[in-house]
């Protein structure tokens, strides 16, 4: 018998160094990207070389095990996978566990990710919910400014977590570049590494998608446009460490993409790629890029969806005219164009969700033979607060100014021709701020 006992106690502490070293082989995630009805991607990065894998079942059929292929990660690829879930059915919830070098990875909360339901010609869309939220900034004293920190409250990213949404879109500044990252392969890498690896945030990337936009903090530097030189090396580093549809279009470079949930249209924008430099004088000014703006219209145009939902880094409807602020009304003639099409196009139920700000807002634009635009800024999550106060944004919807760390959870739900679209702005610590409801047919075009 005391034979027997001490053979449990030393097989335990094998395992248990087992599994601590391969814990340590974790170095962030695994995180839920992008879902359709047909595949489900998942990413992960580890500290050095190793081989990972995704096991995953139907909740409700726990015993009938699925498995991704398995990869190998490398320091080219910044020890990051991309795991392709692709034996799933549609509208099912999963569970799933990470494997490194064939040996299963414990985490303290639960793992899941759910394919999009196949509802069309069949019933009413489903119901979903999805965050928003902007300016993650993580502080690195060696690396910060002097002074007061600039980040803080990151219990913010629980609090989201415990509303546990269907999906999470990051509207830009998901990290902030420093002066020692930007200009290196090295720099960038380490900046996303350290970002990335944040113990509040492992939850959200591991039980609700993802899908993310840039804006300048982790394009390059402070406002920067499509001048800054080192932008493929930021490119290929986004494209890393995360996990979205598709990057660019019709051929081009970005991180312009499209992705559909429920009865839903989401036009994922790049305002930093084609951006003309804010001090330019000569030639036409742009956010977006001839190629860009065209394809938004052309598909804008196509959409059925009750609310099709423009993401984009900078505020889109704020008036304020003030030569520091990053907003749209740097770029008047394009702005202004893309307000004309919209109307002259016929295009219904537009909504746009910004960030940027360190204040957010909801700014409601009334148009002469038209319904109303909306604007959802949504900022920031964890980078200080740049108060909204004393700014004559006269468009602002009263009550929906939030000076303070907050994210807001939008939620779709109705029956079909009578979708409710409804945002709730909450604070750190998951208490409501504001809430703001909208039928889809208050942005139908007057007959």
């Amino acid at each position: 018998m005391k034979r027997l006992i001490l053979l449990l106690i030393f097989f335990t502490a094998v395992v248990s160094a087992q599994n601590q070293n391969n814990n340590s082989l974790l170095q962030a995630g695994p995180m839920v990207g992008y879902s359709q009805m047909r595949e489900v991607m998942l990413w992960v990065q580890t500290t050095k070389p190793a081989k990972v894998k995704i096991v995953y079942w139907d909740k409700k059929n726990p015993s009938q095990k699925f498995e991704t292929k398995e990869y190998l990660t490398s320091e080219s690829d910044a020890f990051t996978a991309h795991l392709i879930a692709d034996k799933v059915e549609p509208g099912i919830k999963y569970n799933y566990a990470l494997f490194i070098n064939g040996k299963k990875v414990e985490r303290p909360y639960i793992l899941e990710f759910q394919t999009q339901k196949l509802w069309q010609w069949r019933e009413d869309p489903p119901e979903f919910s999805f965050a928003v939220g902007s300016c993650l900034y993580i502080n690195e004293s060696q690396y910060d400014r002097p002074g007061k920190p600039y980040g803080s409250d990151y219990e913010i990213l629980t609090s989201l977590y415990d509303k546990h949404p269907d999906f999470m879109i990051w509207l830009g500044d998901n990290l902030y570049f420093r002066e020692p990252d930007w200009s290196s392969w090295t720099g960038i890498v380490k900046r996303y590494t350290h970002d990335r690896s944040l113990p509040e945030l492992q939850p959200v990337l591991g039980s609700m998608h993802n899908y993310a936009i840039w804006d300048d903090h982790d394009y390059g530097s402070n406002d920067a446009d499509r001048g800054f030189w080192n932008k493929e090396q930021t490119l290929k580093a986004f494209k890393l460490f995360w996990a979205n549809p598709s990057y660019g279009i019709n051929g081009n470079p970005g991180i312009t993409t499209f992705f559909q949930w429920g009865d839903v249209d989401f036009f994922l924008m790049d305002d930093r790629y084609y951006r003309t430099p804010n001090d330019r004088i000569t030639g036409p000014k742009t956010m977006l890029g001839k190629e860009q703006f065209e394809w938004l219209i052309d598909n804008l145009v196509y959409s059925k969806a009750p609310f099709k939902i423009i993401v984009t880094g900078g505020q889109v409807l704020n008036p304020v005219e003030k030569d520091y602020l990053e907003i749209y009304n740097r770029y008047p003639e394009e702005k202004q164009k893309l307000l004309n099409t919209i109307k002259e196009e016929g295009i219904e139920g537009v909504i746009f969700i910004t960030g940027d700000r360190h204040h957010s807002e909801v700014t409601k634009l009334e148009r002469d033979g038209a319904y109303p635009l909306y604007d959802f800024t949504i900022s920031s999550l964890t980078a200080g607060v740049s108060p909204g106060k004393g700014e004559a944004n006269y468009l602002r919807v009263p009550g929906t100014l939030a000076d303070e760390h907050n994210f807001a959870i939008f939620t779709i739900a109705g029956k079909r021709k009578n979708r409710i679209l409804t945002c709730t702005d909450y604070d750190k610590d998951g208490k409501q701020i504001w809430s703001i409801s909208i039928n889809e047919n208050e942005l139908k075009n007057k007959k």
